[in-house]
């Protein structure tokens, strides 16, 4: 018998001689061995990839003055969320694809959580003020500033995180006053609500209404605040005589629309369905898509098609390689 499963029994013998759970064990993705470690690898490069990409644009939006208008705030804001919201997700799941020992305690797995339904919720109306913010830019460009103040858009990001930690409380309080009796195994990465609604030996039909209709709520709230936003955007693009005009706001707007497509997408996929039709080794795979993969995305997704960070990506090349020159 191998290390890992001794060590599994063990868990599992303490598990039936106590009655609640003071720690879980994440299973992950495999007990293979070898395969763990090319998974590690591939995590650790997307997720550095993820920190260099987001933490980057933050620093571009800082220094270059360029961006120093609510639009490219608002991106700052999400390239930072992103970065936090990997984070609270990947360094567990790189130790455990190493480590024998996969557990992770009650409060520890409570405050993963909280910290990512939160951040992932603050995500979801961040997206939607930015389209807001986009239709003000687009549809009366000469009152954008004065329409978007200072005051108006950190109280959206004020907004917008007091939305994602109440919504969280929610879920986290619900999820964790269950009681877990009769397994502490976690057939995922991390700490994610329908899983850990899956083991517990209390009757979940309360916490099934409260996932499907509060994560429901935030998500036709927004994904309306983003449709109406746009059709305002449509319009304001069909009285444009300028063909540059019309130019510039696609490749604006382009990003933001694929970003919040591929976002929504997957967050609908998870949560917003009938808890039959939960299968968790498929829905493993798509939470990693949204917490790890997407973080990563968004940077390239966001600079790529917008002028204005790339000539700022290039004048910060160039300045660094200018002062590497002198220094050298």
């Amino acid at each position: 018998m191998s290390v890992r499963s001794s060590m599994l029994d063990s868990y599992r013998s303490q598990l039936k001689n106590t009655s609640e759970v003071t720690m879980f064990i994440l299973l992950g993705f495999t007990d293979d061995t070898e395969l763990q470690v090319y998974l590690f690898l591939l995590f650790l490069a997307i997720y550095m990839f993820t920190l260099v990409g987001n933490l980057g644009l933050v620093l571009l939006v800082v220094v270059d003055s360029r961006l120093h208008n609510p639009m490219y705030y608002f991106l700052s804001v999400l390239s930072f969320l992103d970065a936090c919201y990997s984070s609270v997700v990947t360094p567990k799941m790189l130790v455990n694809f190493l480590a024998e020992n996969k557990t992770i305690s009650f409060f520890g797995c409570a405050t993963q959580m909280l910290l990512f339904v939160t951040l992932g919720t603050t995500e979801c109306f961040l997206l939607a003020a930015m389209a807001y913010d986009r239709y003000v830019a687009i549809y009366n460009p000469l009152r954008y500033l004065i329409s978007m103040s200072p005051r108006v858009y950190v109280t959206l990001i004020i907004a917008c995180y007091a939305g994602g930690i109440l919504h969280a409380s929610f879920h986290t309080v619900a999820t964790f006053s269950l009681s877990f009796c009769a397994s502490n195994e976690i057939k995922h990465v991390f700490c994610d609500i329908p899983p850990l609604l899956a083991i517990s030996c209390s009757d979940t039909h309360i916490n099934q209404l409260l996932l499907f209709y509060l994560v429901g709520f935030v998500e036709i709230f927004t994904i309306f605040i983003v449709l109406i936003s746009y059709g305002f955007i449509l319009l304001a693009i069909l009285r444009m005589r300028s063909a540059e005009g019309r130019r510039k706001v696609f490749s604006t707007c382009g990003s933001h629309l694929t970003g919040v497509s591929i976002y929504h997408g997957t967050i609908l996929f998870i949560y917003v369905r009938p808890s039959s039709s939960y299968a968790m080794d498929h829905d493993m795979i798509v939470s990693v898509f949204y917490t790890i993969v997407i973080p990563m995305l968004n940077p390239i997704i966001y600079s790529l098609r917008n002028k204005d960070v790339k000539e700022a990506m290039k004048k910060l090349f160039e300045r660094l390689w200018l002062i590497n020159k002198i220094h050298f």
